[in-house]
């Protein structure tokens, strides 16, 4: 048996796939299984940054409609509501994934869960602001709430948040989500 230091499906499906390619690769079967009980997730991959107040804040680099999607899964299979914050990484991207950010979202969201999005990451340039994330929060509706300053959406989140409720930070590209989170274990008490 092999025993994953990772939650979700995707990650047994991710498991099984490594084991049979190090079998493939003449790696005994014991070694591969040993190998992948050890491995504990890439960085900002579902990584549970600490807890204050009975509120886990979870940092997370699901940046598409698919991962982000694989993360809420996991997730909705524990019990407690998700507050999210999700910060897309470009006004780009959010012009492709409109349509399936807001259908994934709609579909996705437990009754009780809150979604907040600041503006996207900008890096300067000449980007087209056709689509923002507040298009997307009225795609979404009810649940989900725009507020453009990264930091004051993170600290709207830490408000609404009680015992038993997830944290969870979503985006990429943007470095200093991570110390953004720990900022908010931080500000639970944590």
């Amino acid at each position: 048996g092999v025993r994953l230091s990772v939650p979700g499906r995707h990650n047994v499906a991710n498991a099984l796939a490594a084991i049979g390619a190090a079998i493939a690769a003449a790696i005994s079967a014991d070694d591969a299984c040993r190998a992948i009980e050890g491995f504990t997730g890439l960085k900002r991959r579902f990584e549970l940054v600490g807890t204050g107040g009975g509120v886990s804040v979870i940092d997370d680099f699901g940046h598409n409609p698919e991962k982000i999607a694989a993360t809420l899964d996991t997730l909705h299979a524990f019990p407690g509501r998700l507050l999210l914050m999700f910060r897309p990484h470009g006004y780009g991207p959010l012009k492709v994934m409109r349509r399936e950010l807001g259908e994934m979202f709609r579909d996705r969201l437990g009754a009780d869960d809150l979604l907040v999005i600041p503006d996207p990451a900008y890096f300067g340039g000449t980007a087209n602001r056709e689509v923002t994330s507040a298009d997307i929060v009225a795609d979404i509706g009810g649940q989900a709430h725009h507020i453009a300053d990264r930091d004051a959406a993170a600290a709207w989140l830490v408000e609404q948040a009680r015992p038993g409720d997830r944290i969870v930070v979503m985006g990429a590209r943007d470095d200093t989500l991570s110390q953004m989170a720990a900022g908010m274990v931080a500000a639970l008490g944590g």
